[in-house]
This record gives C-alpha cells, structure tokens and sequence, in this order.
C-alpha cells in the first residue's frame, strides 16, 4: 500500500474554484450502508481536515437530514477550513422511501433554509441540484440557486448526474462550478458526453462512488460483505448474486497492476481517476480513518499515459454487469 506520507495534497480546479484533489464523501456516516461507529466516522473527518481534505460532501436525503446535522457537528470550530457540498431535490418519505425530483423554485428555497438549519451554517458553499427527472425544466432550479447565491446563502452552483444538454441549458441561466457525477473504473458513462462538455464551458467535475460503491477496494466478494439487509447496495443490480459474482473478475484484472505499484486495488482505481484531467476531484466516501489514510495516498501516485490505458483496457465498460441502480432510479438520472 501506498502510504499518506502529509505531503500537501495537489491542487485542482472547480471552475473558478480552487481544491485539494481529493475530498470525502460522507454518505456512510449516516446513511444507505452498514451503521457507522459515530466517534469513528467524527474522527475521520476530523483528520481529513487536517491532512487538508477541504471538499466534505453529504446531501439532504443522507439519513433524512441525520446526514447534514452529522457533518455540522463534526466542522463545528473547524468551519474556515472546509468548503460544504450538499445536495437538493431528490425526495424521499418519512420511511426513506423514494419518492421521485424535484426542482421548482419554492422546493429548492425551503429546503436550503433547511439544509443551513441542520449544518448550523450561514451559508453552503456548493449546492448541488440532485439530478433531473425527465422533462424537468432545469432553469427554473437554476433560476432559484441563483437567487440563494444572490442573497450570500449559496456560493457555487453545480449539478448532479445531468446530461450534457441539461448541463449547457443551465449554465445559460447562471454559471455552473462542477457536475457530481458518478465516474470511476466501472462507471465511465460520463466520458462520452457530460466531460467533454464541462472542458467546453470550464466546469469542474466531482467524481462520487470513485471506488464502485466499495467493490473497487477488493473486499466485497460476496453479499454478506455488504453487511445488515439495510445496506443499499442490496438493492442494485450490479451487488445481486449473480452479478457481483461476474463483476468479480474487474479487481482480478486490477490486481497485477496494483501489485506492480505497490498499491491497494482501491489506490490503483483512485489513481486513475486523479490522473483524468485537473479539473477532476473524486470524493472516496469512508466512515474510518485507515480507509481514509489509503485513499489519501492514492493522490500522490504517478501512473504513466500507457500504464493509465493499460489499466482502462483491463475493465472495460463491457465487463461490468448491471445496471447502477434499480429501474426507478434509472429514469431519473442523466437526464
């Protein structure tokens, strides 16, 4: 493995914005996977900060807000250092159920209020729109972010998993800083399109579930890796029996690499991602500090252009069987 040795992390560029390249996902501390130790996933942010990790993202949905009032607490004295992502329009029940998007003007602004309330803040510094349902008049959502940046409550405007046409259409209305989407070695749907749009209108892309939603570390190998039947990752496709037996086959073929360069399979995928541009900044999610410490070390590894090919033409697309999310879910992303 290679080792977080406290080097500064380098630099990239979100839009206008300048970050550390690589952040943390904070989604596991609250939501969706296996229950966290709370004083561990505390910690984890606390030493993010002080390795110097500045992007700390979470979302309203994480936990039905559990997630935003987690994250307060934990940048609580510590709010100069860090730059809060969250997200907004993705609706769930009381249950946690979800419900479907949405993006009109009075929704965002409620929710915003709401959102500043939990983390205990006066103002976020990027506000994600959570995707797009099909249809959806994205300049009415764009529309009503730039009224929250305009009244100082939100500082950047960005999008979550949109088509490259959404994506243009709202960065007519106001500037967009960065699209989080979902990119790594066995999700690269959005190279066809979404990324070369962001280089066209200079928008920074954060890369989520950098590591496949934990099979990229190499210790998933079966469903009862994937802990208590809470877990979300039951329900997708790619984590079913038959499929995650199949997807098995993605860390086999990453393993020589990894090994040739004294890495982690997680290092070696992380790696990659930071080697795709400087306008890239993927954001690993973890809950404990020897997780964290790992992916760290993955922003300091250099990977040659033909090693970074070699490594792509090991996992092709085509290797990954199913889907990310069930057919519900499907409809309403990278529209």
């Amino acid at each position: 493995m290679r080792e977080d040795d406290g080097s500064p992390l380098p630099t990239r560029r979100l839009g206008e914005l300048a970050v550390p390249a690589q952040g943390l996902g904070c989604l596991s501390m609250s939501s969706f996977y296996a229950r966290a130790d709370p004083a561990e996933a505390l910690a984890t942010v606390h030493r993010a900060i002080d390795r110097g990790v500045t992007l700390l993202d979470t979302a309203d949905v994480q936990g039905l807000g559990e997630g935003e009032r987690f994250l307060g607490r934990a940048v609580a004295g510590r709010r100069d250092r860090v730059l809060i992502s969250t997200k907004v329009g993705l609706e769930r029940d009381r249950d946690g159920e979800f419900l479907g998007v949405r993006g009109d003007r009075a929704y965002i602004r409620e929710r915003c209020h709401g959102s500043l309330r939990r983390l205990g803040v006066d103002h976020l510094d990027l506000y994600v729109k959570h995707w797009a349902a099909p249809g959806e008049r994205i300049e009415e959502a764009v529309g009503a972010l730039a009224e929250l940046v305009a009244e100082g409550k939100v500082r950047h405007v960005c999008l979550s998993e949109v088509s490259a046409d959404t994506l243009r259409r709202a960065h007519a209305v106001h500037p967009i800083t960065a699209v989080q989407s979902e990119w790594s070695l066995w999700t690269r749907g959005v190279e066809a399109e979404v990324v070369p749009a962001c280089r066209e209108l200079g928008i920074g892309i954060i890369a989520s579930c950098p590591l496949g939603r934990g099979l990229l570390t190499g210790r998933i190998t079966s469903a009862a890796d994937l802990g208590p039947a809470a877990d979300f990752r039951h329900s997708l496709p790619r984590f079913s029996a038959p499929n995650l037996a199949r997807n098995q086959a993605i860390v086999a073929a990453l393993r020589p690499a990894a090994a040739r360069h004294g890495l982690t399979v997680a290092q070696l995928a992380l790696a990659w991602l930071h080697h795709q541009g400087d306008d890239v900044v993927p954001i690993p999610g973890t809950c404990r500090r020897d997780h964290l410490t790992e992916n760290l070390g993955a922003a300091f590894v250099e990977l040659a252009a033909e090693e970074r090919q070699a490594i792509a033409d090991a996992v092709p697309p085509a290797a990954v069987h199913g889907e990310r999310y069930p057919p519900f879910l499907m409809r309403l992303v990278d529209n």
